[in-house]
């Protein structure tokens, strides 16, 4: 039994002008950063949204939580457009949904104690408003998160890249809120401390009964993490699935390409493999192709990939692809 859609994402667009001119500026095409979309994130699951850089994943996360306004479509959030909502409906829903940065470097205040960045969502939306019990609020997140509560006291550049990232778990946390998006959390930072922060948001997962979207391009990661997975390339959904079906059988030839780019720890079986890199480029978001985006680097494209832009279909139950080739 599926859990109970907390957030639906329908037809969901995010289109950037493209202007020229230093006087008269004037718009001359536009980046279609995400291109019409649709996918779902169960109340309580990990769902993974993966692909190259580029291809709008984290462009989909900033529509999700507002940080953009999306040219069209829907992002329903327990039943609320949070593509319409304003003003303080859209302050009560962001306490709901909250963020973890790519960069820990870059996402914390250089200026402000840690005990302050985790305080401010407090304090901002008024959750808690007596100082005493929002520092001791602060030092139970810190420990939550696996550092010593006296870590209130240091700033930001004497903690290492790891803890920083804890830091920006904890400030998420500050709200308690229902859902996360998790922004290539994991990729700026050491391969042994990758694994010791995954583990951790899973174990806050189930502590906390939290949802959480889970953007990265480390396909070992979204296996370990995530229940379902989403796969993305220019803009468009072109794969979907749960974790273990998606890795053991994927239908997509973009999806068959980067699951065989995934090196193979065994030098042994590594140089015996028969890999075939994808041919080409990847095209350019302000003049993508006709049709199918992946036709012009797929050796299964034939005549109408490059005039009809195939629909999802679910080949299987939950099993959903974009491809009119696959059966």
């Amino acid at each position: 039994m599926n859990p109970s859609p907390l957030l639906e994402v329908k037809g969901l667009r995010m289109h950037f002008p493209v202007t020229e001119g230093l006087v008269r500026r004037r718009v001359v095409g536009e980046v279609k950063a995400v291109d019409g979309i649709d996918f779902t994130v169960g109340r309580g699951e990990t769902m993974g949204l993966v692909g190259e850089s580029g291809c709008g994943k984290t462009t989909t996360g900033r529509c999700i939580l507002r940080l953009e306004k999306p040219t069209g479509g829907q992002v329903i959030y327990d039943g609320a457009d949070m593509s319409k909502v304003e003003g303080q409906a859209l302050r009560n829903l962001r306490k709901r949904v909250q963020v973890v940065f790519q960069d820990p470097y870059s996402s914390l205040n250089p200026r402000m104690k840690i005990g302050s960045i985790i305080a401010e969502p407090m304090r901002v939306h008024g959750v808690e408003t007596d100082a005493k019990r929002r520092d001791a609020r602060v030092k139970e997140l810190l420990s939550v998160c696996g550092l010593s509560p006296r870590f209130a006291d240091r700033y930001p550049h004497e903690m290492s890249g790891g803890q920083r990232q804890r830091v920006g778990i904890a400030r998420a946390l500050a709200l308690n809120p229902e859902f996360i998006v998790c922004d290539e959390p994991v990729s700026a930072l050491d391969v042994s401390i990758q694994a010791q922060v995954v583990n951790l948001l899973e174990d806050l997962r189930e502590k906390f009964g939290l949802t959480y979207l889970f953007i990265a391009h480390d396909l070992s990661v979204v296996r370990h993490l995530c229940q379902r997975v989403a796969v993305m390339y220019l803009g468009r959904i072109v794969e979907q699935a749960d974790a273990d079906t998606l890795f053991d059988n994927p239908m997509h030839p973009y999806t068959q390409a980067l699951l065989a780019a995934v090196p193979v720890p065994d030098p042994s079986v590594e140089q015996g493999r028969d890999f075939r890199p994808v041919k080409g480029e990847v095209p350019s978001p302000i003049n993508p192709p006709s049709g199918c985006v992946f036709h012009p680097r797929c050796p299964m494209a034939v005549e109408r990939c490059r005039n009809e832009r195939p629909e999802p279909r679910e080949i299987r139950p939950g099993h959903i692809v974009a491809c009119s080739e696959v059966n």
